[in-house]
């Protein structure tokens, strides 16, 4: 018999589809509305690769350098106090696929 395993079931946004702001044809805000709506939904297509990393900690200091790195678009939460485990924010980076 086949089964599926589910880990989380979010019947909202999640913050494991962040990447898909920058790196899908449709993000997962619009993916979301679209579908509370009943519209089709949009093209989930990625836009070339895409990698998403969590800004842990102290590591949003880093934010100028991030910042500087072609294709990449940093997402801080302002939050006011960095401890650590505390996500402070996260950078997606998208490189556009050749061909």
């Amino acid at each position: 018999s086949e089964s599926v395993v589910v880990n989380e079931i979010a019947p909202r946004v999640h913050n494991s589809g962040h990447w898909t702001s920058e790196g899908a044809q449709t993000s997962q805000f619009h993916q979301h509305v679209r579908a509370v709506c009943g519209f089709p939904l949009g093209s989930a297509a990625r836009r070339g690769r895409v990698e998403m990393e969590n800004l842990i900690g102290d590591a949003a200091l880093r934010w100028r350098e991030l910042l500087a790195e072609p294709g990449a678009h940093l997402h801080l939460y302002g939050k006011r106090e960095a401890r650590p485990g505390r996500k402070m924010g996260h950078v997606t980076r998208v490189v556009p696929e050749q061909g």
